[in-house]
């Protein structure tokens, strides 16, 4: 389960979504999950997902990996599916007991479930084609107007970015933990649910101890470099926009105002 955790892993291949500026893969991310909240109808969520797959195909990155990440969210989107599911009122196909499926809780559980799939594969596409530096170059750039209000821009863009490059650090250090403790006898998988979240705890005390030893070092290490944050900084390689990111831009820009259309109807 853990080494399924795909969210804030770098894919290394040539792509022309790798070689994609970015800022534009930030605002072209933000479209897709803004769009999907704005999709109403099959043929929003058709759309969207002909966009998706387009996307994955340009990316080179091989599916099979890219939906490992979904195994993470099972348990949310089972939830999130009943709830939608049997607690809808409409018109009624199916009771048996308490329970009873509309069609209405069937056309929103199916939504919600395709949403949550495609809000997660959309925020994987980035994170796989896109470095940590270049993740934290692209967000000062994108929000460096909100400097001017006195908002520490570079320093939340570092955060983010750092946090996003500890998930698999973290995943791999608790599975060499889990390993560990296996083999000294500890059960991880047998029992019910309680049982297995109680079987889980011990681990709790020595991940934290490698996170803050991790973030120690981090932190002593860019103390040691005089890192004084963004302000006067100058970039190995700045960012440009290519005749293929403007390009990107109007796509992003049409498939947008093509599910906003899509939605009225």
């Amino acid at each position: 389960m853990l080494r399924d955790i795909t969210l804030g892993q770098y894919y290394p291949v040539d792509s022309p979504v790798h070689r994609l500026d970015p800022r534009t893969k930030l605002f072209g991310t933000m479209v897709f999950i803004i769009s999907l909240f704005v999709a109403d109808n099959i043929w929003g969520y058709l759309l969207a997902t002909v966009i998706l797959a387009l996307v994955i195909r340009l990316t080179k990155v091989p599916f099979s990996f890219m939906v490992r990440g979904l195994r993470g969210i099972l348990i949310l989107l089972l939830i999130s599916v009943s709830f939608n599911l049997f607690l809808t009122d409409g018109q009624v196909l199916v009771q048996v007991w308490i329970f009873r499926i509309t069609w209405e809780g069937l056309r929103t559980a199916a939504f919600m479930a395709v949403r949550l799939i495609y809000l997660v594969l959309g925020s994987t596409i980035m994170t796989l084609t896109t470095t940590p530096n270049e993740l934290t170059d692209g967000l000062e750039k994108s929000l460096g107007f909100l400097g001017k209000v006195g908002v520490p821009v570079h320093e939340i863009s570092m955060m983010m970015s750092i946090a996003l490059r500890f998930i698999p650090i973290l995943v791999e250090e608790t599975d060499k933990i889990m390993k560990a403790q296996m083999a000294r006898g500890a059960d991880f998988e047998s029992g019910n649910l309680i049982q297995k979240a109680k079987a889980m705890v011990p681990l709790l005390v020595p991940l934290f101890i490698s996170a803050f030893r991790r973030a120690t070092d981090l932190a002593m290490a860019m103390e040691a470099r005089c890192y004084r944050g963004g302000s006067g900084r100058t970039k190995m390689k700045p960012l440009r926009y290519q005749s293929r990111d403007r390009a990107a831009y109007g796509a992003e820009l049409l498939y947008l105002a093509a599910m906003i259309g899509l939605a009225m109807i």
